[in-house]
């Protein structure tokens, strides 16, 4: 998607501060961390939100669930615990409309958040 800011991410024509890639997946730290360990975890393929996944493109959440445990065993939070976030639609804070799952930890997190 052209005017998509994680598109533009993994086109490499926006900077970012990679934590994890692979051939279907990158991840990176958030620029407005809401904890010490705060990486956002994306496809690499353009679909807008949970909304959009079809039989077409949801095999890309295995690769993504394989991701963000591996980050989490990297940024020694596995033991201590983390939070996979997933908004979906404007409501719920999708502020970029290109699947996204956040992974937060490092620190005790309460709920509800915020």
């Amino acid at each position: 998607m052209e005017n998509c800011i994680f598109c533009g991410i993994i086109e490499g024509r926006i900077p970012c501060e990679k934590v994890y890639e692979d051939e279907n997946v990158l991840a990176f730290k958030d620029i407005n961390p809401e904890a010490p360990v705060h990486v956002l975890v994306i496809p690499k393929k353009h679909i807008e939100s949970i909304n959009a996944l079809d039989e077409s493109n949801i095999s890309i959440l295995a690769p993504i669930y394989r991701a963000l445990k591996k980050i989490a065993v990297d940024f020694n939070i596995s033991e201590s615990g983390y939070r996979v976030v997933t908004n979906c639609g404007e409501d719920a804070g999708q502020t970029v409309q290109h699947i996204h799952f956040h992974l937060l930890g490092g620190r005790s997190l309460n709920w509800p958040p915020g």
